[in-house]
């Protein structure tokens, strides 16, 4: 039977509202953590916060890990815009350090964030066919970096990732002072600059 206007109305507006109430969640989530650490973003303190039954958080997530699963999906997505932005406006000078610079900064202005998105044990997969569309996008930010610039620049992106993650997360627990933090900036993208030099591995 064919849908009517009517129907076709009420099904977009339904699913507008279940989209708003998802934004809802993931925002007051993303807030309470912030402020108050993962620790304290649960089911039932999250259902109070917004005003939801806490059967209507479970319908859109399954669980709490579905709900900081998603949170940290959501922080891919703005990594990786903000890893394009640096990548992108840079013409003349070096891309390796924009973006080093703007990875760093967001694990600085978004400490909640980026702690969900890499040190809790969450499910969300990497590197494989169910990794979610945003995952892909902020990595593939980091392999523009170094594509036709090596034999394996897959490889060279996994490196340079995880350097500035050792960085961020050391910085984070005190164990580097940020006052040395433009000192390894430059020390890295030198080391990545000249990473084509060995045939085989990329690296110097």
């Amino acid at each position: 039977m064919a849908t009517t206007p009517a129907a076709s109305r009420i099904a977009e507006r339904k699913l507008r509202d279940r989209q708003a109430r998802r934004e809802q969640i993931i925002s007051a989530a993303r807030r309470i953590a912030e402020l108050e650490g993962w620790s304290n973003v649960t089911v039932r303190r999250l259902s109070d916060e917004i005003s939801y039954s806490q059967p209507v958080l479970y319908a859109h997530f399954g669980s709490r890990e579905g709900i900081l699963a998603a949170v940290a999906i959501e922080g891919f997505q703005e990594i990786g815009l903000a890893l394009e932005k640096a990548r992108k406006r840079v013409k003349r000078g070096n891309r390796l350090e924009s973006v080093a610079v703007a990875y760093l900064e967001f694990a600085v202005s978004s400490p909640a964030l980026y702690e969900v998105m890499f040190s809790l044990s969450l499910s969300v997969p990497f590197d494989d066919a169910a990794t979610p569309p945003e995952l892909h996008f902020a990595f593939s930010q980091l392999l523009e970096l170094f594509q036709g610039q090596c034999s394996k620049p897959e490889i060279i992106s996994e490196l340079f990732w995880a350097s500035l993650h050792g960085i961020a997360e050391l910085t984070r627990t005190k164990r580097f002072p940020r006052s040395r933090q433009k000192e390894r900036v430059t020390a890295l993208v030198e080391r990545f600059t000249f990473s084509r030099n060995i045939p085989g591995t990329g690296m110097p």
